[in-house]
């Protein structure tokens, strides 16, 4: 029960600083941004730069956590969340806009594998199924806070409501005060030298599956953010009503917030290759089949496929990463993850963009099909050659 309620802590902390940063955001940062003079160009790094923030420091704030603890950690990043938007109310150029949001990008970069970590490390059993719980919050997050941000809108300036966003992030230090350090092997160990740093991500670095994992989702978030981007440009060109794309990018988020949970427990039952490849298999089929629908239902229908799919593979990828990972390089294994899965976030309306310069839409997301179509395959190939391997093994036995 007490194991329960540390989890429960940290899922609340999670979801008071994941919704009240999302509040700040969407639609509040653009729209802050405009009232500085930021052009459409700057305005596009402006709202980036966070994430190439945590694209760089998660592996390195994941390696400080395995030395100094998660503790400490999660109370700087708390610190990040809470003090940050009080600051906006100093900005006044674009450029100060963009220095700002660096920093408070490092509030992400800090809870992404430092949260994960302690997750993962609560329990050998059902490590996926944990992870889908703990990772509601964070999505739950991405459907409040920017509802809740257009709300304020409607009569507060956007200053203030960044205002009203670190009142609500202060909220958080409550649940993380009342964290203790997770795991016995995880408290405060030694300082990092030269020598330790190296062998931790050379540690890290020689387990297949952190790669494996670090790539497939990297590879997912490539084609959902090339799919954010540019369904919205396609509908307009067609006539489609845009508010018919706000719903399915809803009903993607709904449907993989509340069936994630179950996803996870399905890669503890069945296995978290098989699970992967699964929801592999399904994002390679449903997303080449979005241009090709003309009724809203089956567009819709389509939605729940792909926040299916997602439920699916991001819970199983991490616990099939977690169980190679030496004790001690938990945190530094998650940081990488990460930085996997940002970089998919940037890359994807990037290469999608190239794309689309020389293909049409369905085309585009054709090629992305067959890319993870590919992936699905060789994974199900990995499956089956650890299962001849394991057979073996017990034979010689």
């Amino acid at each position: 029960m007490i194991a329960d309620r540390k989890l429960i802590y940290l899922t609340t902390a999670d979801f008071i600083v994941r919704s009240a940063y999302q509040m700040g955001k969407t639609p509040l940062l653009p729209i802050f941004a405009l009232t500085l003079g930021a052009s459409d160009a700057y305005l596009g790094l402006i709202v980036s730069v966070s994430t190439l923030t945590g694209m760089v420091l998660k592996p390195w704030i994941g390696l400080f956590s395995d030395f100094f603890g998660r503790r400490c950690w999660l109370l700087i990043g708390t610190a990040v969340f809470a003090l940050m938007p009080f600051v906006y109310g100093f900005i006044e150029t674009p450029q100060q806009l963009f220095g700002v949001r660096i920093m408070h990008g490092l509030a992400t970069a800090i809870y992404g594998p430092v949260t994960l970590a302690y997750v993962v490390e609560h329990s050998s059993k059902n490590c996926a199924e944990r992870l889908g719980w703990f990772s509601m919050a964070r999505t739950a997050g991405y459907i409040i806070g920017p509802g809740v941000a257009g709300w304020l809108l409607l009569t507060q300036e956007p200053v203030h409501v960044f205002t009203y966003i670190g009142l609500l992030s202060c909220a958080a230090f409550l649940p993380i005060l009342l964290l203790d350090e997770g795991t016995p092997g995880q408290a405060p160990r030694c300082r990092p030298s030269r020598k330790l740093v190296f062998q931790a991500f050379k540690n890290v670095g020689r387990k297949p599956a952190v790669w494996l994992a670090g790539g497939l989702e990297s590879a997912m978030y490539v084609a959902l953010y090339a799919l954010k981007t540019f369904l919205p440009v396609y509908a307009v060109s067609t006539g489609i009503n845009i508010a018919l794309v706000g719903i399915f990018f809803s009903a993607l988020e709904a449907t993989h917030l509340f069936i994630k949970p179950w996803g996870g427990r399905l890669g503890d039952r069945l296995g978290y290759l098989p699970t992967v490849a699964f929801g592999m298999l399904i994002l390679s089929v449903a997303i080449p089949l979005i241009p090709t629908v003309d009724r809203e239902g089956l567009l819709l229908l389509l939605a729940v496929f792909l926040g299916l799919s997602e439920a699916l593979i991001v819970p199983s990828a991490v616990a099939l990463a977690f169980e190679q990972l030496p004790a001690q390089n938990v945190g530094t294994g998650m940081g990488l993850i990460g930085t996997f899965k940002n970089a998919g976030k940037v890359a994807g309306p990037i290469i999608a963009g190239v794309l689309m310069g020389k293909f049409d839409f369905a085309a585009t997301l054709n090629i992305l099909g067959v890319v993870l179509l590919l992936g699905a395959i060789v994974i199900f190939g990995c499956e089956v050659f650890l299962r001849k391997k394991r057979r073996k093994l017990s034979a010689l036995k």
